[in-house]
């Protein structure tokens, strides 16, 4: 699924027009990215919570050449999905109807 496609969604949910759902979504996409470069934390009850953490320094291989690499630093921001969201993402894709129409649903996205 795309940006496109959630705007598109919202906006038929909720009967705003597309391009004001547009401006909403990115309004958001863009507030989580400046919190999280800040190094802030967002939680949503029920949904989960968006972190940073940091990543050691270390040595890896280049997968072609098999040369080391010394890797820096680096901060990744992390998802973590509460129990509710989890439970509720299990429950409708072990269901055969549900589980059907999200494969639908994401091979209609890649097109």
């Amino acid at each position: 699924m795309t940006k496109a496609d959630i705007v598109e969604q919202i906006a038929a949910q909720t009967g705003l027009t597309k391009v004001e759902t547009k401006a909403v979504v990115e309004g958001v996409f863009s507030s989580v990215m400046d919190i999280l470069a800040n190094g802030g934390r967002i939680e949503l009850r029920g949904f989960g919570v968006f972190s940073v953490k940091s990543r050691k320094s270390r040595m890896a291989r280049n997968p072609r050449t098999g040369v080391p690499v010394a890797l820096d630093k680096r901060y990744v921001p992390v998802f973590k999905a509460s129990p509710d969201f989890q439970s509720k993402v299990d429950t409708l894709l072990k269901s055969n109807d549900n589980s059907t129409a999200i494969k639908k649903i994401a091979t209609k996205a890649k097109k």
